[in-house]
């Protein structure tokens, strides 16, 4: 079982790994955040180094799936690689941090990249408002994330609904968390897990 967990930075994407990795008794495989060499450096100039940023994700989460696959090991990966290209490069693109060269480079590299990987098994996408992002990027207080500017937030907000309603590469689970709390309330959590058991019944119960 393969299942990945996908939405917009401060969603909570890393905490419910976590708890669902304890939960199901899975492997997590976390994004590479405390030691990207470049993503405090983007932060601070994201025209500079959007690129060096990409093509690390890019790798690290390559290399992760490679490690599911090749390991044939159940798991729960934190942000999926198509975020890396359809969310975060397609945006810093847009908003012409990355040029037209380095885009279609690193797009290359991508399409290469995905005919060797199987998309998750379940992918989970915790749907986020911009006040509940922003609430829970000051709770956890990393410096580098204290001058992100809101129109970034709503940019990517706005590729991940776009992307999210196309999305045909799975099973599919979207979950509102702008009203719960599955960190502290434990009847939030078992309302996600509620929800999230009653789709892996569906995958290993449906005729193959």
């Amino acid at each position: 079982m393969y299942m990945a967990i996908c939405g917009n930075i401060g969603s909570g994407k890393t905490s419910l790994a976590e708890k669902l990795g304890k939960h199901y008794g899975m492997n997590v495989l976390f994004e590479s955040v405390e030691n990207n060499p470049y993503l405090a450096d983007f932060y601070e100039d994201m025209g500079k180094w959007a690129f060096h940023l990409q093509i690390h994700f890019l790798n690290s989460r390559f290399s992760q799936i490679r490690t599911i696959q090749d390991q044939k090991m159940s798991a729960i990966q934190d942000r999926t690689i198509y975020e890396d290209a359809y969310i975060f490069a397609l945006n810093l693109y847009k908003s012409k941090m990355l040029n037209e060269r380095d885009y279609q480079t690193y797009l290359d590299l991508f399409d290469s990249m995905i005919k060797h990987i199987k998309a998750p098994d379940l992918l989970i996408y915790l749907k986020s408002d911009i006040p509940k992002l922003v609430n829970q990027i000051q709770k956890r207080g990393r410096d580098y994330e204290s001058g992100m500017r809101l129109d970034y937030l709503k940019n990517l907000n706005e590729h991940y609904t776009e992307w999210i309603g196309n999305y045909s590469e799975g099973n599919l689970l979207v979950i509102d968390v702008n009203d719960l709390d599955f960190v502290n309330r434990a009847e939030d959590f078992s309302f996600i897990i509620e929800r999230i058991d009653a789709e892996i019944h569906g995958l290993f119960s449906s005729p193959k």
